[in-house]
């Protein structure tokens, strides 16, 4: 792949695509301090587990802890369902387990992005086994649009349209995560 350039209106440019500037960082940083302050509300005297599905949610769960002030765990799944594609494979494989017991514990699923809803229903589906107190959904980014399974996503960070983003975490092809704003392709 090429490398990563910014031409004078701001845009990325990768190989023939466009990306524009969408989220910039300070409209990010913000709104996570927002949720770190009302996960921080909703879980006053307990300790949940927040697991961050990789490798996609690792920037947004890492500046989303520092904002949280209660005692919690960190633990992390790495699920795969687009491989270096721009859509889903419509497949789901975990690719990495828990290592810790959630049995009986609150916990925070924490996404990049929820598109179809394909991966939180999996992650839903095999949380079942493991019998937490509760389990909510956090997801920085969802596509309202692209939901096709009805799974509900309880602290949303931003509705966005159903077009491909990058940066903040978010990749194309495991490349680009590194940038701090996200990136929208340009039609």
């Amino acid at each position: 792949m090429p490398e990563i350039v910014k031409n004078e209106a701001g845009q990325i440019v990768i190989g023939k695509e466009v990306f524009v500037p969408f989220l910039d960082e300070k409209k990010i940083k913000s709104r996570v301090k927002q949720l770190g302050k009302q996960i921080s509300k909703d879980y006053r005297g307990k300790v949940p587990v927040f697991i961050g599905v990789l490798n996609g949610a690792f920037i947004f769960l890492s500046d989303l802890i520092k904002n949280v002030n209660i005692d919690c765990e960190i633990d992390f799944f790495k699920l795969s369902s687009y491989g270096d594609e721009k859509i889903s494979t419509g497949n789901v494989r975990l690719l990495k387990e828990l290592n810790c017991d959630v049995n009986g514990r609150d916990i925070i699923i924490v996404e990049d992005i929820v598109d179809s809803g394909l991966s939180i229903k999996f992650i839903e589906e095999l949380m079942m086994h493991h019998k937490p107190a509760s389990m909510k959904v956090c997801s920085l980014l969802v596509k309202p649009n692209s939901l096709r399974y009805n799974v509900k996503i309880h602290h949303i960070g931003f509705d966005i349209p159903s077009k491909f983003v990058i940066g903040y975490g978010l990749d194309y092809a495991q490349k680009y995560r590194n940038l701090g704003s996200i990136y929208v392709l340009s039609e």
